[in-house]
C-alpha cells in the first residue's frame, strides 16, 4: 500500500480509498461495516462518503443514510483514528438534500451539523463541495459544457462566502481541512487564489471522475494539480461497474447499478462495449484481473492521490483489494496508451 499526501495537509492517505455510494440501499448497515473492517485490515485508512448518500437510487427517504452505517461502525468500534474520513456538502444537483438548494455559508453550517450527527464524530478530516454551484462539466455534461452566461463577481463573491465560513468551521474544530469535487482547473485556481488573498483554507484535493475511459484530468487539471499540490481523488475509477466485465454484450446482471440506474449516469453509449473489450484483452493477455488493472492504472497517474472504488458486496471488495500494490509494467502501460488512442471519449 503506496502512501500519498493529501494536498499540503501532512496529512498521509493510502492510494485506494473505500468508497461508500451504495451503502443503505445495495449494501446493508452489516455489509458496510464488514467492508470498513476488511478494508482498514488491508492497510486502507481513507473513507469517503457524502451527505446525499446512498445514490443507487437517489431518494428523499435515504439521504443520509450511509454516512449513518459508518456512524454505527465508528459509535461500535471507536476507531475514529484510524480512519482518514472524507465527507461532502451537496448543492443544488443534490436533489433531496436540503430541498435542492445550492452551497452558501448558512447551508454549511446546516449541513455540517447533520453529517457530524449521523457519522457520530466531531470532526471531518475532508470537508468536500460536492459541486460547484456555478454548474460543472462532470456527468457527460462536457459534451455541451458552455461558461459564457457565467457571472464571475458572483462567483468570486460566493467563494469568499464559502471560505470565510469553512474557516469559522475549521477554527471550530469541525472540519480539519477542504476539498472541491466534479471542479475545473480555473475553478479550482480561483478557490486557492482567494484563499490566499485572505488566509482562509486551501482546497487540497479534487474529487473528479477518472478512469480508463474517462480521462478529462489528464491535461488542464493535472497541470494544476502538479503545480499547486491538489491532488485527484478518482471516482468511479471502474466506470460504475464498467471494468469489471459485467455488463459485456449488453448484459445487465439482476441487482446492478445499470439495473436500478439505466444507462449508467451517461456510460452506457453504442461506443462504450469496444473500448472495454480492449482494455479486457489487454488485461487477459497479461494475465491481470480487469478490475485490478483499471485500479492500477487510475494508481499510476502522477497527478493521483487516491483511487475511490466501491463494492456492493464483500466479493467485489475481495476483488478490488487484489489491485494493492499491483504495478504495471510498461508493456501494459504503452498497450494502455494504444487503447485510450483508438477509443477516446467513449460515453
Amino acid at each position: 500500500m503506496q502512501m500519498k499526501p493529501l494536498g499540503r495537509t501532512g496529512i498521509m492517505v493510502t492510494d485506494l480509498c473505500l468508497g461508500t455510494m451504495t451503502w443503505g440501499t445495495q449494501t446493508t448497515e452489516a455489509e458496510g461495516h464488514a467492508q470498513i473492517d476488511a478494508a482498514l485490515d488491508s492497510g486502507i485508512n481513507f473513507v469517503d462518503t457524502a451527505e446525499m448518500y446512498p445514490v443507487t437510487p437517489i431518494s428523499a427517504e435515504t439521504v443520509g443514510a450511509t454516512e449513518a452505517i459508518i456512524g454505527t461502525w465508528l459509535a461500535r468500534t471507536g476507531r475514529r483514528a484510524d480512519m482518514v474520513l472524507a465527507t461532502k456538502v451537496t448543492g443544488a444537483n443534490g436533489g433531496f438534500c436540503r430541498d435542492g438548494e445550492p452551497i452558501s455559508a448558512d447551508a454549511i453550517r446546516r449541513a455540517l451539523d447533520g453529517s457530524l450527527r449521523r457519522l457520530q464524530t466531531d470532526y471531518i478530516d475532508l470537508y468536500q463541495l460536492h459541486w460547484p454551484n456555478r454548474g460543472s462539466y462532470c456527468f457527460r455534461q462536457n459534451w455541451t459544457y458552455d461558461p459564457s452566461g457565467q457571472d464571475r463577481a458572483a462567483t468570486v463573491q460566493h467563494m469568499e462566502d464559502v471560505l470565510g465560513e469553512l474557516q469559522r468551521q475549521v477554527e471550530a474544530g469541525r472540519i480539519r481541512h477542504v476539498g472541491l469535487s466534479n471542479e475545473t482547473a480555473w475553478g479550482t485556481m480561483m478557490w486557492l487564489r482567494v484563499a490566499e488573498a485572505n488566509g482562509w483554507p486551501r482546497m487540497q484535493s479534487i474529487q473528479n471522475e477518472y478512469s480508463l475511459l474517462h480521462r478529462l484530468f489528464d491535461t488542464d487539471l493535472s497541470e494544476v494539480a502538479a503545480n499547486e499540490q491538489v491532488g485527484c481523488l478518482s471516482y468511479s475509477p471502474l466506470a460504475a461497474g464498467l471494468l469489471s466485465g459485467k455488463y459485456a454484450g449488453g448484459a445487465v446482471p439482476a441487482g446492478s447499478r445499470a439495473s436500478i440506474n439505466g444507462d449508467l449516469g451517461g456510460r452506457l453509449t453504442p461506443r462504450v462495449h469496444d473500448a472495454v473489450a480492449a482494455y479486457a484483452e489487454i488485461a487477459a493477455r497479461h494475465g491481470l484481473d480487469l478490475v485490478q488493472m483499471a485500479l492500477a492504472f487510475a494508481r499510476s497517474r502522477p497527478f493521483m492521490t487516491s483511487v475511490i472504488f466501491g463494492a456492493t458486496t464483500q466479493d467485489q471488495l475481495e476483488r478490488a483489494l487484489g489491485a494493492i500494490g499491483l504495478e504495471l509494467p510498461d508493456e501494459v502501460l504503452a498497450e494502455i496508451d494504444a487503447a485510450h488512442r483508438a477509443h477516446p471519449m467513449p460515453y
